[in-house]
């Protein structure tokens, strides 16, 4: 996962060229803050409203090369039974062998592969997710919100993302046929992605 300074739209300089002290200054680790971060879906339920959800139990990383975005990386690790709905029984039916079999498979996985800039505060990386014990490649579009030190003394980054995957390719096939046509599941989710980050000391 890669980032400049906020509405630098220049991309990453050439050897021998001079680096924005503001882009350079923000490499380095972080680590992702669960508290104030959200990994989320949206499913659409019997052709007619969206379902949402996500997970409540995360961790993961990001390394960030202010000098050569290429070298950014992300990874994210998701306990598969903090799904939540709002409903338990749905949440139930998620964790179940119809879904997610979250006793066999207890956690989702992304490692990133590719990171880059796109220009201004828009930013792009693939990578590998796992699901099911099936890897497969995703493609996650952010926006830089921003980088602050908190009251606690935290240098923080921020970023917004969104994705969509196909959930059958990951081998979540479950479905119920509706009398008016069509399914009750959709197979298309939409993934969203609130981060904040934390550098490392």
């Amino acid at each position: 996962m890669s980032i400049f300074s906020r509405n630098d739209a220049r991309t990453a300089a050439p050897t021998g060229a001079a680096v924005n002290p503001e882009q350079a200054a923000l490499t380095g680790d972080y680590t992702i803050d669960p508290a104030h971060s959200t990994i989320g879906f949206v499913a659409r339920h019997a052709m007619v409203t969206n379902v949402k959800g996500g997970f409540q139990d995360f961790t993961g990383t990001l390394h960030l090369d202010g000098t050569d975005p290429s070298r950014s990386t992300a990874s994210l690790d998701v306990v598969m039974d903090s799904i939540s709905t709002g409903n338990a029984d749905r949440d139930g039916h998620l964790k179940s062998a119809d879904f997610f079999k979250t006793d066999e498979f207890p956690a989702m996985t992304f490692r990133s592969t590719q990171a880059e800039a796109l220009g201004g505060d828009e930013y792009r990386i693939t990578g590998d997710l796992t699901i099911l014990g099936t890897t497969r490649p995703l493609t996650i579009d952010l926006e830089f919100n921003g980088a602050a030190k908190d009251p606690f003394g935290n240098e923080r980054v921020g970023f917004e993302g969104k994705a969509e995957i196909l959930r059958s390719e990951w081998g979540l096939t479950w479905n119920a046929a509706l009398e008016t046509g069509g399914v009750l599941v959709s197979d298309k989710i939409k993934l969203n992605f609130d981060i904040s980050a934390i550098r490392n000391a």
